[in-house]
């Protein structure tokens, strides 16, 4: 395991005051022309909330060439010029964007790692996660490093979130990669979908008969153990990541199918055991149950094709549930794939983005310190999960699998632990990211013992 020591913490966003908000979105409804691009709802969430956490997804491939800095900057400016990925601006009051195009001139960080890569690399991971962009305006929303391995090095590259989702970042890092090598690359992207809008007009019944289970979700936050943070404003991201071999990941997917669960599902399961190991409780009390996050893609749901469109299709769902004791990892994994089946064919995506809309809301009456802790409090989760298949993405010439590939998302407001699941070749890679004010690198390492133990006992 390689885990990182908290350096430093990362101050929030400094919004402006609300009065002075005010003044510069009249201004800017006088002299700004309307943006291209219109963002969906999850996306301005996620604008939202980073003006309180970092919100920072950061992404590496290994790349089992030499390292040419040189050429690497001139694979990576090409590529995002002939996308179209350059020259974004932002106008958060009214929810678009823009790609203006032009001339791309990005930087590359290069750390000589050597055999320590792994140790570099969750260095350079954490580093860049509690880098905040610009806030709106004008903005490069790409960072972009090496680590240098000898024979090899990963391409990385850090991106605000609001951007993209991990799908998009994947095609992406193909290209340059493709493009490093000498090989043909895509088509430029397709950059302006549609929101998620036009989901709700698609199934306004199951979005009614979504909103009958509001109750039933409210009573399960209710009933759910909130996480506690030592300082609620301290955002500070702190970054490990481990790797199971062909013979454990083997295990787990066998052992999922078995169950007739997918691998997600089974994902969430074990955390909601490590959570159990983790947090002794008394289920006699109203607040017994655990739960877990996970983050949901809904490019499907839009009919929009990875390789060609670029942007953020992202959504959420939570579940619940009591762990009670001698509960085997099969019977909650079969119970988290009721769940998340029933989300899945009722949409019930569609009652948390109503969910959503209706907080982002109210919460322009709360202050600061309330919108901080508000999902805490009343949308209580122990971790969250976000999986992502690099093995359906990656496209190679050569026909060879897909490389190594490595990720951290950013936690938020949302949840103090996320573990980011990455397939890719025969390998899983988690990488965690925690909150350092709700825990320690002996938390984390005892999370991950309690998710290696039981997963290496499925082989």
């Amino acid at each position: 395991m390689v885990v990182v020591q908290k350096t430093s913490q990362v101050p929030a966003y400094p919004a402006p005051p609300r009065r002075a908000r005010r003044t510069q979105h009249r201004a800017k409804r006088m002299t700004m022309k309307r943006l291209a691009g219109r963002l969906n709802l999850f996306q301005r969430t996620m604008l939202d909330w980073r003006d309180l956490h970092p919100y920072i997804a950061v992404h590496a491939v290994r790349v089992p060439q030499p390292l040419d800095r040189l050429a690497v900057m001139r694979a990576i400016d090409e590529t995002l010029e002939h996308a179209g990925l350059t020259g974004l601006e932002l106008d958060r009051d009214r929810g678009r964007y823009e790609w203006h195009g032009g001339a791309s001139a990005s930087k590359l960080e290069v750390v000589a790692a050597g055999d320590a890569w792994q140790s570099a690399l969750a260095r350079t991971f954490e580093r860049h996660l509690n880098e905040p962009f610009a806030r709106e305006g004008r903005i490069d929303p790409f960072r972009f490093f090496a680590i240098d391995a000898g024979d090899a090095f990963f391409l990385g590259i850090a991106y605000d979130h609001f951007i993209a989702g991990g799908d998009s970042i994947v095609v992406l890092l193909n290209a340059i990669v493709d493009r490093y090598a000498g090989k043909p690359t895509p088509a430029p992207f397709s950059r302006y979908p549609r929101t998620h809008r036009r989901l709700f007009a698609q199934h306004p019944l199951r979005f009614v008969r979504g909103l009958a289970r509001l109750p039933a979700m409210a009573s399960s936050c209710r009933r759910t153990i909130r996480p506690r943070y030592r300082a609620i404003d301290d955002g500070y991201n702190a970054f490990t990541f481990f790797t199971l071999d062909e013979a454990e990941y083997s295990g787990l997917r066998r052992a999922a199918k078995a169950w007739s669960v997918t691998l997600n599902d089974a994902l969430i399961a074990l955390l909601l055991l490590a959570q159990d190991a983790q947090s002794p409780r008394d289920r006699t009390k109203r607040r017994h149950e655990l739960a877990v996050a996970s983050i949901m893609n809904l490019r499907d749901a839009h009919g929009e094709d990875s390789r060609t469109t670029f942007g953020q299709f992202l959504s959420s769902f939570r579940v619940s549930h009591p762990v009670a004791p001698d509960t085997t990892l099969a019977e909650i994994a079969r119970d988290v794939n009721a769940a998340t089946t029933r989300v899945k064919r009722e949409r019930l995506y569609l009652t948390t983005l109503a969910a959503i809309a209706v907080d982002r809301v109210i919460g322009r009456f709360r202050t600061r310190e309330q919108r901080m802790g508000v999902y805490a409090k009343s949308y209580p989760v122990g971790a969250g999960v976000s999986s992502l298949n690099v093995n359906a993405l990656w496209r190679t010439a050569d026909g060879e699998g897909a490389p190594t590939y490595i990720r951290g998302v950013p936690t938020g407001p949302a949840s103090p632990i996320v573990v980011a699941v990455t397939t890719s070749g025969g390998t899983l890679c988690a990488g965690i990211t925690y909150r350092t004010a709700a825990a320690g690198p002996d938390d984390i390492g005892q999370l991950q013992a309690h998710l290696r133990s039981r997963i290496q006992a499925l082989t």
